[in-house]
């Protein structure tokens, strides 16, 4: 965005002043400024003379009336006098009307400026009409007081236009007017309503600090650069939009007390610590939105809109500006200190979205589909090992931590500027918030999703978590990831099967079958016989210990300890505690893995 100059320059700022009807109290009498070659101003010129000068006046010719007052017939019979006989309307050079009165209406339609205008403090107590009027110089409205309406509808303004610290007291009217310098509206203040519809901004636009008291429109509005409404305040309704942006729109510190709609097709919008005290609706197009610390009241959704805006006339907002731009998907870049309990988002990219910070996480709604960042999907080789991470929904600051460490594997982003250093202590219960957000909304898969991500940063925690804590969280996700990976938990219980029956082959089966054995006592006269009847202890075996029999058995003994079955089987003293161990950690197995399908399918 250009800058402006300080005010805009002519040969001079300082005038004689007239000084007609001095007073005691008023020594200067009359500030207008003296008619060249006169010592009076052009309200106080005596009728010879001011048709004198008037005659004497070419179309472009340089005036300087600054502090004079003007009727309305004084005002046409200048303009009048400047008029192109070409064109039928007037033409003027460098223009000079600093705090300058026009009593009633001032009518410069199709006025044409070719030099710089200069309407410093200018008072407008009628209506002030510049409609289709060209600006070809810098345009100075600074401080000036617009008592009836402002009309600049259709004005092209070729060079710098300044408004600042200016009162619209009516209604301001800035339709289908073309500014391609830059635009400064700081610290103006619109009392009526204010329409911006089809206004073209060719360079950037400034309303910071500005007060809208009505309702302001900005209805199929273009800016070529920054549109800036820092610590703006509209005090009534507002309808930014549909608007299209090739720059940012800025509205942080900005003020809004009555309901607002906002429709942007732009690049970035910037809402850090607005005040939101009425509903609002935000529909964005391309953009990345800054929410940092902003406040508000009631419900306020953030949507991506899908297709180009309507206008109300029927027609798609144009978006040539921005067709450079990689998609038109809608970004968040920070929630950090938002109070998310009536926040609605719909159908936005959160992956680069920071989160620490945010208030009431596990209120906020995400509607539509609301996509996050991703754990880098490749195996990284280590020295020892392979490392693969687990595919799943990762939080920008988990990405920014983790880059952030030794060793770090590639595929991480890294931090951006600001977003300070967030850890696994922080990150926990920011993934605990959004799994009961995801909970709350009946989407049980989702949650689980950011129930891994929770305990993932508790594992990580060497601050808030027991190294005992740790471990056995260690033990959980390497078991079967969090009871959420049924793949793990049935790798680990196959694994654990094959160890039992290659055990139980080895070790745990006796050589041969038992035989029963009855051995007892015959007395010598007869009588009553009592017979021990008992089994030989099974024998390990010495050879043949894997075959496709003994494989048979070791198999039957190892499916029925997972659902915590005997079979039956003779079992040496060491198959009998191999069975033992096998028939408490295999069901615990089957069990995680029942668990992390049931995570998965849960509604």
């Amino acid at each position: 965005m250009s800058h402006p100059s300080p005010e805009p320059s002519l040969t001079s700022l300082s005038w004689v002043p007239c000084g007609h009807g001095t007073t005691p109290e008023d020594p200067v009498g009359c500030r207008g400024a003296q008619v060249p070659g006169h010592t009076a101003c052009l309200a106080h010129l005596g009728d010879p003379e001011r048709d004198a000068y008037l005659y004497s006046l070419t179309p472009g010719a340089a005036i300087d009336h600054s502090g004079t007052t003007f009727t309305e017939p004084l005002l046409d019979a200048l303009l009048n006098a400047l008029r192109d006989p070409t064109t039928g309307y007037p033409r003027l050079g460098d223009a000079r009307f600093i705090s300058t009165t026009f009593q009633g209406d001032a009518e410069f339609d199709f006025a044409s400026f070719q030099g710089e205008a200069v309407f410093r403090s200018a008072i407008f107590k009628g209506d002030a009409v510049f409609g289709a009027a060209t600006f070809q110089g810098v345009v100075g409205f600074r401080s000036a007081t617009f008592r009836g309406d402002a009309v600049f509808e259709a004005a092209a303004f070729e060079r710098d236009a300044e408004f600042r610290v200016a009162t619209f007291r009516s209604d301001a009217r800035f339709s289908g007017a073309t500014f391609r310098g830059g635009t400064w509206f700081t610290g103006t203040t619109f009392q009526g309503n204010v329409e911006f519809v089809r206004t073209a901004f060719e360079g950037g636009a400034q309303y910071e600090g500005a007060t809208f008291r009505g309702d302001a429109e900005f209805e199929a509005a273009a800016f070529q650069g920054d549109a800036s409404f820092i610590k703006a305040v509209f005090d009534r309704a507002a309808s930014l939009g549909p608007l299209v942006c090739a720059g940012r729109v800025m509205l942080s510190g900005a003020v809004f007390s009555g309901p607002v709609n906002l429709s942007l097709a732009a690049r970035r919008l910037e809402c850090r610590r607005t005040r939101w005290s009425s509903t609002a609706e935000i529909r964005l197009r391309y953009a990345t939105v800054d929410f940092a610390h902003a406040v508000f009241e009631y419900p306020l959704t953030i949507a991506a809109e899908a297709e180009p805006f309507v206008l109300s006339y029927g027609q798609p907002l144009a978006e040539q500006t921005l067709a450079a731009t990689p998609d038109d998907g809608v970004r968040v870049a920070s929630l950090r200190g938002v109070d998310a309990a009536h926040l609605v988002l719909a159908d936005i990219d959160l992956s680069g979205c920071l989160f620490a910070g945010t208030v009431h996480l596990d209120q906020i709604r995400l509607e539509g589909t609301c996509s996050f960042d991703r754990v880098p999907p490749r195996t990284h080789g280590r020295r020892w090992y392979l490392l693969r991470f687990t595919a799943r929904r990762a939080l920008a600051e988990e990405h920014h931590w983790r880059a952030s460490r030794d060793a770090a594997v590639r595929g991480w982003n890294v931090a951006v500027l600001g977003a300070g250093h967030i850890g696994p202590a922080q990150l926990a219960p920011v993934y605990r918030a959004l799994r009961k957000a995801f909970e709350d909304g009946k989407d049980e898969p989702g949650a689980a999703v950011f129930y891994y991500g929770e305990m993932e940063m508790r594992r990580h925690d060497h601050t808030g978590t027991t190294r005992a804590e740790r471990g056995l969280l260690r033990g959980y996700w390497l078991l079967s990831g969090y009871g959420l990976r049924a793949s793990r938990a049935l790798g680990w219980l196959a694994a654990a099967m094959l160890v039992t029956i290659l055990l139980l082959m080895g070790f745990g089966l006796p050589k041969d079958s038992p035989k029963q054995e009855a051995t007892g006592t015959v007395p010598p006269a007869g009588g009553k016989v009592t017979f021990e009847i008992g089994k030989t202890d099974p024998q390990n075996p010495t050879a043949d210990r894997y075959t496709g029999e003994r494989f048979d058995k070791a198999l039957n003994v190892t499916l029925n300890s997972v659902v915590f079955r005997s079979s039956g089987q003779d079992l040496t003293t060491a198959g009998t505690y191999i069975e033992m161990v096998s028939r408490v950690t295999e069901p615990v197995l089957l069990g995680l893995a029942a668990l992390a399908v049931r995570n998965r399918v849960k509604r």
